[in-house]
């Protein structure tokens, strides 16, 4: 029998765990639990599973229902921030719906073809929330996602495992090609959608598998949320994978997610990664792949390229293992 979690004001999570200041956080955004089809986990498990993965945050999002808002009142503790929301399961793509009212409940009950997309996005917005396009390559009916991502907030690109015997996994390669080959657009026209990663959990020891890790101004729902709507974040296959990338011209430099100004000068490209053996860093930018540099046997490496803002519109990096698997990926710092 699954428990009725209600829906009284004290049993919502509290939007902001007090003491945590800015800092870069892990979270996955796409968690489901019993409450929604193919759920095997109760909001219980699902909490240590979080803190077992080593994540600061994660985002309920059952299927088309708000019943689980109620669940976590009293497992987010001073260590784990719980984001309300939703997955509402269209009948031509399915979206993530981050942020919204306890107890709000978003509508799925449409296609591409009626026209009405652009409505419920404004509803979650209007609420303070973020639009995600969520798997947008999941092969099964209604998964394969068919608006267009005009409205939608972020692109999720990695969904699960990165590769899968599984049917219903996500086409994440797919998924990131199609991301990666607007990003230049997107970025000239003043309006690019950043990518984020999360882990879809219906079972047990898949939460966290990937996450995203967000700068945030402190750990609170608002704070991570502004984090990941301007792309200060970048997507980990666990947390057992460190990364940092930072671009320097003359005597200012920018983050992940962040616009540095060069004035002309040439840029360093600068890139810390951990927990990644015998990988490899690629460095993308609106020409494409532009340079591959190998990390050593303990997967602990520090590596550099150089550019301008002439040559290089942007500039993101990708680590894989040694059988093409993707460890991380990051969003992109703009260079003008």
């Amino acid at each position: 029998m699954v428990t009725d979690y209600g829906t009284s004001e004290s049993q919502f999570p509290p939007k902001l765990v007090v003491g945590q200041e800015r800092g870069w956080y892990r979270g996955d955004c796409h968690v489901h639990s019993v409450l929604s089809n193919g759920g095997e986990l109760t909001p219980e498990e699902l909490a240590a599973g979080a803190r077992a993965a080593g994540l600061d945050f994660i985002a309920t999002t059952e299927h088309n229902t708000a019943d689980a808002h109620g669940a976590w009142g009293s497992l987010v503790g001073d260590d784990l921030l719980v984001i309300i929301g939703q997955e509402a399961t269209s009948q031509t793509g399915h979206w993530l719906a981050l942020g919204i009212n306890p107890g709000q409940v978003v509508d799925w009950r449409y296609g591409v073809r009626d026209d009405v997309i652009g409505k419920h996005l404004d509803q979650v917005h209007e609420a303070g929330g973020l639009c995600v396009a969520a798997h947008p390559y999941a092969p099964y009916p209604s998964g394969v996602f068919m608006y267009p991502f005009e409205g939608f907030d972020v692109v999720e690109v990695w969904n699960g495992p990165w590769i899968s015997d599984a049917p219903w996994q996500a086409d994440n390669a797919a998924a990131l090609a199609e991301w990666g080959r607007g990003l230049a657009v997107d970025i000239r026209r003043g309006r690019w959608r950043p990518a984020m990663g999360n882990s879809d959990t219906h079972l047990e020891g898949q939460i966290g598998r990937p996450h995203t890790v967000v700068l945030a101004e402190e750990l609170s729902a608002d704070a991570v949320l502004a984090g990941i709507r301007a792309g200060r974040s970048w997507i980990a296959e666990s947390a057992t994978v460190e990364l940092s990338l930072q671009v320097s011209a003359g005597d200012g430099s920018a983050d992940i997610g962040g616009r540095l100004d060069t004035y002309g000068e040439p840029a360093v490209v600068r890139v810390d990664v951990c927990g990644v053996p015998s990988g490899t860093v690629s460095f993308h930018t609106d020409r494409g792949t532009v340079h591959r540099a190998p990390l050593p046997g303990d997967g602990t490496g520090v590596l550099e390229w150089h550019t301008n803002a002439e040559e290089s519109s942007f500039v993101r990096v990708e680590v894989r293992h040694p059988n093409e698997h993707m460890a991380a990926l990051t969003n992109p710092i703009i260079l003008s």
